[in-house]
């Protein structure tokens, strides 16, 4: 090892020296100790590694000091912006909430509230209450329940209803979507048996009912019918399929229940707004499925929950069921729902107010007049751009939408721009488009622009 490597080993801080400094007078020690290690440990890296060669100032240390404890502050689930302009994206926490569901879950989070208790009775009740009446009266249902996501919503329907029987399936519906969930499992999860019918891309009604009469060793007896929503694939070209009528009309004929997992959950038409083919809940109902499940942060735009409604008999034995209880949603969620199923009592509000909807049903326009207040801030190193992205989140795959994005520019690859917004105090997420890095203003809002600008600025090969 050198002299100078030596001499710049000794010339390195104390840990004690450091924790002494002024600016460091009214933080936490342990937190504090950890921090500064960690800078002095990286420090003799870098001369032993012959990187620095001259040692910083005790200010300068206290300064990266303070820099990582910071960072080490930071939550692990954190606020982040998301220029991908996908509305649903998994990945980033899908449906954003509407204000009023925000002041719904504070309202609920800072005391007590009657979570499980009826104020006018002075007894308990339960949390299935609180969220029925809402969804009975939008989708025309008898009754309704709540969990605490779709998965578990088919899971525990199927449990309730078809467990130790046959549950009868189109193969074309039997998919898979994020995370591995693949409907044959949950059939097997649920103690139901899979009987697939017909093939990838035409089913009959005959193929149902000749399922519905075999009565061969292999059989437990029908239980159910299940249709399954492709929401996040579409089959198209030679197809067929009996509609939701017909299947229920046969469901009923031979005394069986008719399941629907709509997956994504459209309570309001949308093609006003451009959006088609679409089945919305309330059109399930009508059609006379007897348990329908779906999402509560996909296009209902709400949190994360699994939603029920369907005919009184089958949402009982749901209730009852000892699964019920794991996969109950709590009052955080339940607030949300609540405030974000009130805002559908006015579809036209809710487009309005509910950020899902209102990001799905922005003009180009818009879009347009956003993205040029955008890049007006970033002015000169920003371009506008038309391009197209999707929903996400397993909802309307067949949908392209047109919007308008800006491009950063700057002499340098679009990776690392890539990397430098997202390494921000508050992650700023684009995506790569022809080699270049663009934010989607679909998904931006104007509170946003302000850490996006200041986020360019502390790019120095630009500014």
């Amino acid at each position: 090892m050198s002299d100078n490597i030596n001499t710049l080993l000794r010339q390195i801080p104390k840990v004690d020296e450091l924790l002494a400094h002024p600016q460091f007078a009214s933080t936490n020690k342990a937190l504090l100790t950890n921090a500064t290690r960690q800078v002095l440990t990286d420090l003799r890296t870098g001369i032993l590694q012959s990187k620095i060669t001259n040692i910083p100032s005790a200010d300068e240390i206290a300064s990266d000091v303070a820099t990582v404890l910071a960072i080490s502050n930071r939550p692990n689930l954190q606020r982040v912006i998301n220029g991908t302009g996908i509305i649903l994206h998994t990945n980033l926490g899908r449906a954003p909430l509407a204000k009023a569901a925000v002041d719904a879950i504070t309202n609920t989070a800072l005391g007590y509230s009657n979570l499980e208790y009826s104020v006018p009775e002075g007894k308990r009740s339960s949390r299935h209450v609180i969220v029925e009446d809402l969804l009975t009266k939008l989708t025309g249902a008898k009754a309704a329940m709540v969990v605490n996501n779709n998965a578990s919503a088919v899971l525990l329907a199927l449990s309730a209803v078809a467990k130790n029987k046959d549950v009868i399936v189109s193969r074309g519906e039997l998919v898979e979507i994020g995370g591995s969930f693949r409907v044959p499992d949950v059939l097997a999860q649920s103690g139901s048996q899979l009987v697939e019918v017909g093939t990838t891309n035409k089913t009959h009604l005959a193929d149902y009912e000749k399922a519905i009469l075999a009565n061969d060793r292999y059989s437990l007896g029908p239980g159910a019918l299940l249709r399954v929503h492709t929401s996040n694939f579409i089959i198209s070209g030679f197809t067929t399929k009996p509609t939701l009528e017909e299947l229920s009309a046969l469901a009923a004929e031979h005394s069986l229940p008719l399941i629907e997992d709509l997956g994504s959950g459209c309570m309001i038409p949308l093609g006003e707004y451009g959006i088609h083919g679409q089945p919305t809940v309330a059109e399930s109902v009508k059609a006379g499925v007897d348990v329908i499940t779906f999402s509560g942060d996909k296009l209902l735009g709400g949190p994360q929950a699994g939603i029920i409604v369907g005919r009184k008999e089958y949402i009982a034995k749901m209730k009852s069921h000892p699964l019920a209880r794991a996969m109950r949603i709590d009052k955080l969620c339940l607030a949300a729902l609540e405030a974000t199923l009130r805002l559908y009592l006015d579809p036209k509000t809710a487009v309005r107010e509910i950020p899902t909807l209102q990001m799905l049903c922005e003009t180009q326009d818009n879009l347009f007049e956003k993205a040029e207040r955008l890049a007006d801030k970033l002015s000169p190193h920003a371009t506008v751009i038309a391009e197209t992205s999707q929903a996400g989140g397993g909802a309307i795959p067949e949908e392209n939408f047109s919007t308008a994005a800006v491009i950063i520019n700057a002499d340098v690859s679009a990776q690392a721009l890539e990397k430098h917004f997202r390494s921000g105090p508050i992650p700023i997420i684009g995506r790569i488009s022809k080699d270049r890095f663009i934010l989607d203003v679909r998904t931006l809002c104007d509170d946003d622009f302000p850490v996006i600008v200041s986020r360019l600025s502390a790019f120095s090969q630009i500014v």
